[in-house]
């Protein structure tokens, strides 16, 4: 087998594992509860820092999900020119069967409505 053969399959292979994973974490977004949890900021001791926010999922005792969501972190990615968070910072969140709570998108609490917040 040559050089070229081995890296064909071995660039299959990876392709792969990727369409897997996404395929995985796509039927997970539709099959899955999705929650809007309270979040407060967190700052990690992080030595690479940069456009992103770092929280913590802070819901009520009484939440749905709440022993799955308490105390859990979660990073989002904003751009450089985003949308100021001014008021309470929520975020949606996907509930796995395993693992940490998967963040979708944040929102802003105003007026006892949830607004969504456009950061991609």
């Amino acid at each position: 087998m040559n050089l070229f053969r081995k890296g064909i399959i071995l660039a299959a292979l990876q392709c792969a594992l990727v369409l897997s994973l996404t395929g995985k974490l796509l039927y997970d977004r539709a099959t899955r509860p999705h929650v809007w949890v309270k979040t407060m900021r967190y700052d990690p001791n992080l030595p690479i820092r940069g456009r992103y926010l770092s929280l913590m999922l802070a819901p009520d005792a009484g939440d749905a999900y709440f022993d799955r969501t308490n105390n859990q972190q979660v990073v989002f990615f904003v751009p450089e020119h985003s949308v100021e968070f001014n008021g309470e910072v929520w975020a949606e969140v996907t509930i796995p069967r395993q693992g940490p709570p998967r963040p979708i998108r944040l929102g802003i609490r105003k007026d006892g409505q949830i607004q969504p917040v456009p950061v991609n």
